[in-house]
């Protein structure tokens, strides 16, 4: 079993309006993958139907080889995480009883948690840095801090593969990199696949070990970070004047928008 996520000739539509057309792909275990893409390209949209929030209208979706409907809504929860863009909670619950709630799909009848389940969300706690923060309340943490306690609720799930939509969004670029970094540590010790939405083109490069270029709902290519992030391609794709270069870090693309004023 080489394969987390394989999809072919997937599509999805709301109502009348296409999003998805037939997209074959495949994404390997224990991999970083990356999907990118403009505003309206359908990256969310695929995200929630890997995750089976949306139900799987046209195509083919296996998860670890088994199609996903064959999945009850219990074993696809202890088998895919997924962390939305924007999380609502309507009461202060603490940082512990926020991470505890991946625990829901392994809990009985009366949904009582054991010990397990809290050495566990200890575990989640610990490998995200929350030690400090374990009995604050969700509404006094910042943006970033927030972040964090709802991938570690996600971690807590114990799950092979995890979804996550802009996770770096409206962060400050500290909280960036240690989410990011912290991606990359549950992918490597805990052999985790991680797929990941993003907008941020040079964290993508950084980090992904593949790329998803998507547009108008179709796949514009798919590959290593270089072959994917090449200025034809994406000047094509986003519309926009784009130099793409070698990162100082090393052999990774770099991606800098030229605005106007500095154009010829």
């Amino acid at each position: 079993m080489n394969t987390a996520i394989h999809t072919k000739k997937l599509s999805h539509s709301f109502g009348d309006n296409p999003v998805l057309n037939q997209l074959s792909f495949s994404i390997p275990k224990g991999n970083f993958f990356t999907i990118i893409g403009p505003n309206g390209s359908g990256k969310t949209t695929l995200l929630k139907v890997i995750s089976g929030i949306y139900k799987l209208q046209k195509g083919q979706l296996e998860v670890l080889d088994q199609p996903i409907d064959l999945y009850s809504r219990k074993e696809l929860a202890r088998t895919i995480s997924f962390v939305p863009q924007m999380v609502q909670v309507d009461f202060p619950f603490t940082v512990t009883e926020i991470i505890l709630m991946g625990r829901s799909p392994y809990l009985g009848v009366l949904g009582l948690e054991e010990k397990k389940d809290m050495e566990i969300a200890k575990q989640a706690i610990d490998f995200t840095g929350l030690d400090q923060l374990a009995h604050r309340k969700l509404d006094q943490l910042s943006g970033g801090e927030q972040q964090l306690v709802f991938i570690a609720r996600a971690i807590c799930q114990e799950p092979e593969i995890i979804l996550l939509d802009e996770p770096t969004a409206s962060l400050d670029l500290a909280h960036q990199v240690r989410v990011m970094d912290l991606m990359e540590k549950l992918k490597e010790q805990k052999g985790v696949t991680v797929v990941m939405v993003s907008h941020d083109l040079n964290l993508a490069a950084m980090y992904g070990d593949q790329l998803l270029l998507l547009n108008n709902g179709q796949i514009v290519c798919q590959g290593l970070p270089e072959e994917v992030l090449t200025f034809q391609t994406l000047e094509e794709v986003y519309g926009c004047t784009l130099l793409v270069d070698e990162s100082p870090l090393g052999k990774i693309p770099r991606v800098t928008q030229v605005p106007k004023k500095f154009m010829p």
